[in-house]
C-alpha cells in the first residue's frame, strides 16, 4: 500500500465534506474554532463532464479544501438552484456532514465494489488533477455518501501541497484562490 505525501494510505478516507451555505463564513468559523487552513478554493466548480444521476449536471458550487492534521476537509457551496447531490428532492440544501472521500488507487474496481452492495452512483466528474470521481448513495447504511477520488501522481501533488501549506501555518493568507486553467 502507497502513502500519499499528505500522510493518508492511497485507499482510505482521505476526505470529510460538508455542504455550508456561506462560504466565507463557513471557512473562517472552521479555520478560529478547529484551526483548519489556510484553505484553497476553487470557484464554479463542477469538474469535467459532470453527471448527475447519468445526465449531464448543471450545478456549480464553490469548494474549499483545507487540511488539520493528516485529513483534509472540503466545504461546499452550491451557487445555484439546480438539482444536485447537495440538494434535497425539495430544492433545499443538504446541509453539514454529506461524503467520505476515499481515495482509490483501483478505481473501477472500487467502483464495482461499491455498485456490488447495491449503492447508487449519483454523481461522476473528473476533477482538476485529471483523476476521475464517482459518488454513491450509501443507502443509511452510513450517515453519508462516499466518493471514490481516483488517486495518480496528479492528486497527491495537489494535496500533498495543501497539506504541505498547512504544517505550521501562521494564520496569514487565509483564502487562496486556486485557478482553473
Amino acid at each position: 500500500m502507497r502513502t500519499f505525501g499528505f500522510g493518508q494510505p492511497d485507499n482510505s478516507i482521505i476526505q470529510l465534506a460538508y455542504v455550508v451555505t456561506d462560504l466565507a463564513t463557513a471557512m473562517e468559523e472552521w479555520r478560529t474554532l478547529l484551526r483548519i487552513g489556510p484553505w484553497f478554493v476553487l470557484r464554479q466548480f463542477a469538474g469535467l463532464d459532470p453527471r448527475y444521476r447519468g445526465e449531464p449536471a448543471l450545478a456549480r458550487c464553490d469548494v474549499a479544501f483545507g487540511f488539520a492534521g493528516h485529513m483534509q476537509y472540503e466545504l461546499i457551496h452550491q451557487t445555484d438552484g439546480h438539482p444536485s447531490i447537495y440538494r434535497r428532492e425539495d430544492g433545499s440544501l443538504k446541509l453539514g456532514f454529506h461524503h467520505y472521500g476515499m481515495a482509490s488507487a483501483d478505481f473501477m474496481s472500487d467502483v464495482m465494489r461499491l455498485e456490488a452492495r447495491g449503492f447508487e452512483k449519483q454523481f461522476t466528474a473528473v476533477v482538476p488533477s485529471g483523476g476521475r470521481v464517482a459518488a454513491y448513495d450509501t443507502k443509511g447504511v452510513l450517515p453519508g455518501m462516499i466518493e471514490l477520488i481516483e488517486s495518480d501522481g496528479a492528486l497527491d501533488e495537489m494535496f500533498t501541497g495543501m497539506y504541505r501549506a498547512s504544517l505550521d501555518w501562521d494564520g496569514a493568507n487565509p483564502v487562496r484562490e486556486i485557478a482553473m486553467s
